[in-house]
């Protein structure tokens, strides 16, 4: 899917010149920064793949690490930030949308995945999306996507785009059209086919080619649109002004409790910056 996400029709510089980069089956977090260019406009894009959590026989808390690596964003950001002398523009590397793929099992969404993005939502923008919703038919694709919907409404869980922060009525017009749709239904493909004399990304099947492009396919380009074109901007604010701003207050606040020193290299109460 990270690979779809760069091979689509924005075009692409690889961060290492002449290398094409391979991603193998993760086992750990790793990140790959690409520029995307598009009509002129260059953008560095960073994508962190993440180990296939759930997938072992004890699967207690095994969100830790992933909430652990967004935490750790936040707090780099603060450290830089409450610095008497601090850089023009701080390096931002904190997380502005997790794309969360939920397994194509046509039913509800298992326990694991509620308690994930519940976990998730709070702390970070959360995407959920239906992976290789090539393996469901149409009718079986849109019974999951209400299933999902029920589930996350039931759980009281508030998945991008979230209704609080609509900013005004075409936002939430706009945002409404797309809350229809999610989770997302995509296919992945890095590989390019021959179809009625053009190149298209796709997955060739005995049935044919599914093209990842074609909205009456799957539903990729939505994604792509909503994390790179059309909310990228978004995203990023909601993760200043809501997600980071909580996580800021927090940790000021656990550094300034009277009787508590200096908490992860953050000063305590009456102490100067200058010691991080």
């Amino acid at each position: 899917m990270v690979n779809t996400l760069f091979k689509s029709k924005v075009s692409r510089k690889s961060s290492q010149p002449g290398q094409e980069e391979r991603i193998p089956k993760t086992v750990q977090l790793q990140s790959i920064t690409h520029v995307i260019e598009e009509k002129g406009v260059k953008m560095k894009l960073t994508v962190t793949d993440t180990p296939g959590f759930g997938d072992q026989i004890n699967n207690e808390n095994c969100w830790d690490p992933i909430i652990k690596y967004i935490n750790e964003q936040y707090e780099r950001y603060l450290r830089e930030e409450i610095l008497i002398t601090r850089k023009r523009k701080i390096p931002d590397t904190r997380v502005h949308g997790c794309v969360y793929f939920v397994p194509p099992t046509g039913h509800w969404l298992r326990p694991l995945d509620l308690e994930f993005m519940r976990r998730l939502s709070k702390i970070v923008n959360v995407v959920p999306v239906i992976a290789k919703a090539d393996t469901l038919t149409l009718e079986e694709r849109a019974e999951f996507k209400q299933r999902i919907q029920e589930d996350l409404k039931t759980h009281a869980i508030s998945v991008y785009p979230q209704e609080d922060f609509d900013q005004d009525p075409e936002d939430r017009a706009l945002n409404d059209r797309i809350r229809e749709k999610i989770p997302f239904a995509v296919v992945g493909a890095d590989q390019e086919h021959q179809v009625n004399g053009k190149r298209v990304l796709g997955r060739k099947t005995k049935w044919g080619i599914i093209e990842v492009e074609n909205p009456a396919h799957c539903e990729f380009p939505l994604l792509r649109d909503l994390l790179i074109r059309s909310h990228l901007q978004d995203l990023k604010d909601i993760t200043h002004n809501v997600h980071y701003e909580s996580y800021r207050v927090r940790r000021l606040n656990e550094s300034n409790r009277p009787g508590l020193g200096p908490l992860n290299g953050l000063p305590g109460k009456g102490e100067a910056s200058s010691h991080l």
